[in-house]
Formats: C-alpha cells, sequence, structure tokens
C-alpha cells in the first residue's frame, strides 16, 4: 500500500498539470451534467415495514386523488381579551379570511370554522384548515405569500391570527451561513497551526473542489436514482469535514518530510506513501459508517448515506493526486515564512505540546484511564431515560407563529388536538361496512384517554373509513405512545366483532413508529459498522487490542455526547444558555446520525494518531517512546482537525430550527469527547498501560491478515534518504 501510494504521489508530483486538468475537466463535466439535469425530485419520506406506513399506503390506494400528502396549513382566530369569535363582527372578519385563504391556485379546500365546528368550549378559538393539491417541497412561493398576506389581513380586524401546519415549513439545504461560519473559522485553525497562508489555504482549496464535484454528481444523478434535495446535506457537511481533514495530514507529513531534508518530490511521495495510506484507511472507516445505515431500514437515510460516502471518496481520491500536484506547483509556498526566507528548513524539536502532554500522561495512566472513564460514564447516565420522538411545533421558539399556534389550539381544544391519530378501516370483509367502521369508532371512542372521535369519512367504493381519534395528551407525551400501543392491542377482538381490520397512522403515531425502528435498528447497525471496522483496523494496526480499544472508546464518547443531548434538549438543564425553549423528545434519528458521522471522524483520528505510534514501533521504539513519538508528529494536526469539526458542528447550535440545533450540539461535543478525551487522554494511558501487549497479534491471526504496509516500512531505503550533504532543497523538482 505504502510503495504503491509513493509512487502515485510522485507521479501526481510530476504530471501536475495532467492531474490539474483531470480534475478540472471532471469537475466541468459533472458541473454541465447538474446544469442539464432535470430539477432534484422531493422524496416523500417513507418508512417500511412500520404500521402507520402500511395505513397511509392504504390510504393513498383506496382514496385515490386525495393527496394523502399534500401540504396543509392550520390557521387559528383568537378573539380580543373577553371577546368571542362567534360575535357578529369577528365571524365576518373569519369568513372573509377564509374565503381569501381559498383562491389560492394550489388550494384544494378551506373549510370555514363555523360550518365544522371548530370552535372552541369557551368560543375564544377557532380554526380554518387549508389543504392544498401538492406536497410541501412543491408549494410555490406564490402560494405562501398569499397565505401569508390573508392572515395580515385578518390580523387588521383586531383578531390574533397564527398558521401552523406542513405549508409554512421551510425546505432546508447546503450553503447556508454556518457552512460559511465553519469554513471561516477552519481558515483561522488551519493559518495558525501551519503558520502559512498556502499551507492553510490548499486544504480548503482542495475540500471546496471536492465538494464542487461531490454535489455536482448528486445534482446530475438526482432524477436518474430519485435524489432529494436534502439528500446532498449529509454529503456536504462530511466532505467538507474530511476534506479539509485528509489535505490537512498529507501537507503536514509534506512539511516534515521537508524538515528532514527530501527534497520537493521525494517529501510527496513519502507524504502520500505514509500519511496517504493513513487517509486511505481512514476513509474506509468512514465509508463503511455511511453505507452502513442502510441497515436502518429508511430509504431516504440510505441514500443520503451513499451520497454521503461517496464524497468521502471523492475526498481521498483529492488528498492522493490534486493534493500532491498542488505541492509540484508551488512546493515551497506551504512551508512556514521563516524557512522561505533564510532558505533553511528546521527540523522537528524532540519535545513540543504533544510530547509534553504524552509524558505527562504515560508518567499517570491509571489515573488519567480512571478520571476520563468515570467522566464521560457520568455524561452517559442519562440515555437510560432517553425518550426518542420527532419534535414539532412546540419546540419552536415563541416567537415564530407556528409555536404561537401550537400554544393556542393546545389551550383552547386540550394538548392532544395538535396531534391527532388517523385510524384507517378496512371493511372490505364486513357485512355491513357502515355498521362496522361505527363499532370500531365506537370501541376507540371509549379507550380511555380518548377524548373525541370524528365522523368516520368512507371512499367512494364504501370499504373503507377513515376517522380522527384526538387523544388528551400532547404529541410527544408518554401517555399519548401508551394510548396508540393500547388501541392496536384492542385490535384483534374489534375485528372478531366486526369482521373489519383497522390500522393507526397520522404524524404522531408515524413518529413514534418510527422511535420505535430506529430504537430496534441501532443494535444491529453498531454490530455491522464497529465489527466491519475492527476488522479494518486489525489490517491496518496488526494488533488485536488496539482495535478493541478503539471501538470501545468510540462507545463511550458517543454514549457520553447522547448523555448530554438528553440532559439539555429533554432534561432541560442549560437548556437556555442555548436558546433551548422548549425540552421534549430526542430526535428519532439522532442516535443513528451520531454513530453514523462521529464514528467516522473518531476513527479519522484513531488512524492517524495511533499509525504513528505503530509506524515508530516498527521502526525498532519501545512502547512509551513509540507513544511520544506519535503525539509529538500527529497531536497538532489531530487537534488542528478536532477543533475545525467542532466549530463547524458548533455554528448550528445559533440556528432557530430545534433540530438543527440537537443535530449541531450532539455533533460538536461527541468530537469534543473523542478528540480530547479518548484519542488524546485515553488512549495512550491504555497503551501505556499495556506496554508490549498493545501490538501482541496472535501467529495463526497473523498469517491470515494481509500485509498492507500503513507505516511505510518499505520506504526507509536509500532512494528516500535525505540528500548527501543534508541539506534541505527548496528548489522544486525538475520534471
Amino acid at each position: 500500500m505504502a510503495t504503491f501510494l509513493y509512487r502515485v504521489g510522485r507521479l501526481a508530483f510530476r504530471r501536475r498539470w495532467y492531474v490539474a486538468l483531470v480534475w478540472a475537466a471532471v469537475l466541468a463535466a459533472v458541473g454541465l451534467g447538474a446544469l442539464k439535469a432535470p430539477g432534484a425530485v422531493d422524496e416523500e419520506f417513507s418508512m417500511p415495514g412500520i404500521e402507520s406506513q402500511k395505513a397511509f399506503d392504504l390510504m393513498e390506494e383506496r382514496f385515490p386523488g386525495a393527496s394523502a400528502d399534500g401540504a396543509t396549513a392550520r390557521v387559528v382566530f383568537i378573539a380580543p381579551e373577553g371577546g368571542k369569535v362567534t360575535a357578529a363582527e369577528n365571524k365576518e372578519a373569519i369568513e372573509k379570511a377564509v374565503t381569501g385563504l381559498g383562491d389560492g391556485t394550489q388550494v384544494a379546500s378551506a373549510v370555514d370554522p363555523f360550518r365544522a365546528k371548530a370552535i372552541s368550549s369557551d368560543g375564544s378559538t377557532a380554526f380554518a384548515t387549508v389543504t392544498y393539491k401538492v406536497g410541501p417541497a412543491d408549494l410555490t412561493d406564490a402560494s405562501r405569500s398569499h397565505l401569508e398576506k390573508t392572515i395580515d389581513q385578518a390580523r387588521e380586524s383586531g383578531l390574533t391570527v397564527e398558521a401552523g401546519g406542513t405549508a409554512l415549513a421551510e425546505e432546508g439545504g447546503p450553503g447556508g451561513a454556518a457552512e460559511v461560519i465553519g469554513v471561516a473559522i477552519a481558515a483561522v485553525v488551519l493559518l495558525v497551526t501551519f503558520g502559512s497562508l498556502a499551507a492553510a489555504g490548499l486544504p480548503l482549496l482542495t475540500a471546496v473542489i471536492g465538494i464542487g464535484v461531490s454535489m455536482a454528481t448528486i445534482l446530475a444523478l438526482s432524477s436518474a436514482l430519485g435524489l432529494s434535495t436534502t439528500t446532498g446535506t449529509l454529503a456536504t457537511m462530511l466532505g467538507l469535514a474530511v476534506g479539509i481533514d485528509y489535505a490537512l495530514f498529507v501537507v503536514s507529513r509534506y512539511r516534515e518530510e521537508r524538515a528532514k531534508g527530501r527534497t520537493p518530490q521525494e517529501a510527496t511521495g513519502l507524504a502520500v506513501g505514509t500519511a496517504g495510506s493513513a487517509v486511505v484507511f481512514a476513509g474506509l472507516t468512514v465509508v463503511i459508517a455511511l453505507a452502513g445505515l442502510a441497515v436502518v431500514g429508511i430509504p431516504m437515510l440510505t441514500k443520503m448515506g451513499l451520497a454521503a460516502a461517496g464524497a468521502v471518496v471523492v475526498g481521498v481520491l483529492i488528498a492522493l493526486t490534486l493534493v500532491p500536484a498542488f505541492l509540484g506547483f508551488w512546493p515551497n509556498a506551504v512551508l512556514t515564512r521563516k524557512a522561505r526566507r533564510s532558505g533553511r528548513i528546521e527540523g522537528g524539536t524532540e519535545s513540543n505540546g504533544g510530547t509534553r502532554w504524552a509524558r505527562y500522561v504515560l508518567r499517570r495512566p491509571l489515573p488519567v484511564l480512571v478520571l476520563g472513564v468515570l467522566g464521560l460514564g457520568a455524561l452517559a447516565v442519562p440515555v437510560t431515560g432517553l425518550q426518542l420522538g420527532m419534535p414539532g411545533d412546540e419546540a419552536k421558539p415563541v416567537s415564530t407563529t407556528e409555536r404561537r399556534a401550537y400554544d393556542a389550539l393546545a389551550e383552547g381544544f386540550g394538548p392532544g388536538f395538535n396531534g391527532p391519530l388517523t385510524i384507517v378501516v378496512d371493511a372490505g370483509g364486513a357485512a355491513d361496512p357502515k355498521t362496522a367502521a361505527a363499532t370500531v369508532a365506537e370501541k376507540i371512542g371509549a379507550t380511555e384517554g380518548v377524548v373525541s372521535v370524528s365522523p368516520a369519512r368512507f371512499n367512494d367504493a364504501g370499504d373503507t373509513a377513515v376517522f380522527s381519534v384526538v387523544p388528551s395528551t400532547a404529541p410527544t407525551d408518554e401517555k399519548t405512545e401508551d394510548l396508540v400501543t393500547t388501541i392496536r392491542g384492542e385490535r384483534s377482538g374489534v375485528e372478531q366483532d366486526t369482521g373489519a381490520s383497522y390500522e393507526v397512522t397520522g404524524t404522531t403515531a408515524m413518529n413514534i413508529d418510527i422511535a420505535e425502528k430506529v430504537q430496534a435498528a441501532l443494535v444491529p447497525y453498531l454490530i455491522v459498522v464497529v465489527g466491519l471496522a475492527v476488522v479494518l483496523l486489525l489490517v491496518v494496526f496488526r494488533s488485536l487490542l488496539v482495535p478493541l480499544k478503539a471501538a470501545l472508546g468510540f462507545l463511550l464518547s458517543v454514549l457520553a455526547s447522547l448523555g448530554a443531548v438528553v440532559m439539555v434538549f429533554q432534561q432541560g438543564h442549560g437548556a437556555e444558555l442555548l436558546g433551548v425553549e422548549q425540552t421534549g423528545p430526542i430526535m428519532s434519528l439522532m442516535p443513528i446520525f451520531l454513530v453514523g458521522i462521529v464514528f467516522g471522524l473518531a476513527m479519522d483520528y484513531e488512524v492517524f494518531l495511533v499509525s504513528r505510534m505503530r509506524e515508530a514501533h516498527v521502526h525498532g521504539e519501545t512502547p512509551e517512546r513509540a507513544v511520544v513519538s506519535g503525539f509529538r508528529h500527529s497531536a497538532r494536526v489531530v487537534v488542528a482537525a478536532a477543533l475545525i469539526m467542532i466549530a463547524v458542528f458548533a455554528g448550528f447550535v445559533g440556528e432557530s430550527d430545534s433540530m438543527i440545533k440537537m443535530i449541531g450540539f450532539g455533533l460538536a461535543t461527541a468530537v469534543l469527547f473523542d478528540a480530547f478525551v479518548v484519542r488524546m487522554a485515553i488512549v495512550p494511558a491504555v497503551l501505556a498501560l499495556l506496554g508490549e501487549k498493545a501490538w501482541w497479534l496472535p501467529k495463526w491471526l497473523d498469517r491470515l491478515l494481509p500485509r498492507v504496509d500503513v507505516e511505510g516500512e518499505a520506504l526507509t531505503r536509500p532512494a528516500a534518504e535525505p540528500a548527501p550533504d543534508g541539506a534541505p532543497d527548496l528548489e522544486p523538482a525538475r520534471t
């Protein structure tokens, strides 16, 4: 592996113009394909295998043209204090507003609250439901503007008017302020780390090129592969992260080799042969983690994972080819200003911050290990009370109309009104479908925790009925989940009595089912991803205990970060500091996202840090000395890479959307714990305690594993030695 990549690096250095032109051609080709490709599809979220999805599919089949997934808006009218919405002037203003709401070109219907009896018992609140012919993603700006304008006109009558629903949801995507802030912070960290504008700019430039290639490819293939507009979000985030990281490690190793007196071309070959080998295996661990998202069984999540894995592969290829090509164009620009001015490159010092920290840990490994494990373990304890769900309008800031509409409906109609359950009755096998549906509604209506049941609505064939059930508790309340379980548990008896079957769906039931499926998929996902990564690390480090230690350390850091998320977003500790106005369940996909993304980044740091220790040990250093050598060469760049990731993810904490805020906080804390507690403290402490045993591998396993030479042992030959006079060469190599 090292020898092959060494040749790749030297070839890219010599043929830099060809390499640059090839990447330029690739970028132009996929960019042109993206421009000519049809617009990205708006993929429907689906979760095969759960009851609420089956019920939804049945509604689509039995009620053709009903647009079960059409956007909706629920407009809430609140009378002035002490007044009633039924007062003549208020009623007139509401009816006028409903008429206006129904005038939109994409509107299917706007239901008058007085005809639908959608008025609170005290007469203070009423609501109108607006249904659209298209889904939320297909709503035009004109339709949203018409909705907002009509609401503003209704407010002029003195009524308080708020609105919620999917019609108001904004489609997110990559390229926002958080990414810009992340790149800016990354530039500062790189500049401080390298002390050179060129050295700081090169990883950023190549990462941006990689993102351009990846995103253009996703857009070009979006129509053919059914990729949605949100598929590229994860690809952008991770592509930027690993693109910077991988180029950072290659450039850092190049500077190190130049400090030893290598010529630019030789230093490039050695950098790609050694650091490039680590990049390949680190990239493979990330790809495994992302491709493993297919285990969860959510088509959209699978596509997002595969698209992000593709972006990581592009980042690896760029680090192995385009980075050395750029080093060929500007071999001295990435060096420090002092080296460029003096014409001499100072060799690496024996003592720096990394070595001092490593020696500190080596002197007291047991206390450091115990303190790190206990600290992360304590942070992980709240995970035992983890409640998964899907935060809705109740989690939005009170400054938004959606949150105010949610609160007004809860106050006027009860907390369960914001999350009604939809019951789909398949009465095709019943002797009298209408009687059977009425019996089902009566049985469910008598269930404890049910406030009301709406009249059943039949399809044209008369064999399927749909009605709504309003719980007494809020959508995210655990009692609502228990109610759904109870209703489903009563099904067998009702089916025997009526001959009709029924299923429970709706947003609330869908969120409950998704949470249960994700929880059930988490353990298999961990087994697949961690198992494959352990096998891969066995090949890289040729050690049995080092990969196991890496996997256990990751599990500790991800559980601690998930515990921190639970403490803040579910239990409310420190929520005000982050601008979290309403606590509630943790987003259902959060554990999967956390495991998948952080596992890849954590293994990056593990490979880059420990591979240098392995390299030093293979070249004859004692286990303790190898730990110090690994920290001397890699600690600074690992810290820089971690700081960049933390800054990028922490930028999302400032977003108003609670789910984005939660993801940003979770990822930032996970990288913080894994990089600075696990990799920088627990790892050297464990290696110090294990000593020579850390690198033990059974002989039978040693014979089975392929040899890939990540350490570059094959490169330590005369051709790779410094120039005879030992003087660094600041002139670019000639081709």
